[in-house]
């Protein structure tokens, strides 16, 4: 795979990779991993809130009538 990475970008993530003291795949891999993993936290935890409406709808029409 090959990324074109604007210049000024890159120059942001020379001077980040160079403060934390890793290099740019490095730091680049990170940014993938933390993305794709909120990514699949805002998934569970839609599914979660979808269950809980489906599996408890009769209690919270109680609860909103109360």
């Amino acid at each position: 795979m090959t990324v074109r990475i604007p210049p000024e970008l890159d120059a942001r993530l020379d001077a980040l990779a160079s403060a934390r003291h890793v290099s740019k795949h490095a730091l680049v891999l990170q940014a993938i991993e933390s993305l794709t993993a909120r990514n699949e936290r805002r998934d569970d935890i839609l599914a979660a809130v979808d269950f809980v409406r489906t599996h408890d709808a009769e209690l919270l029409e109680r609860l909103a009538d109360a």
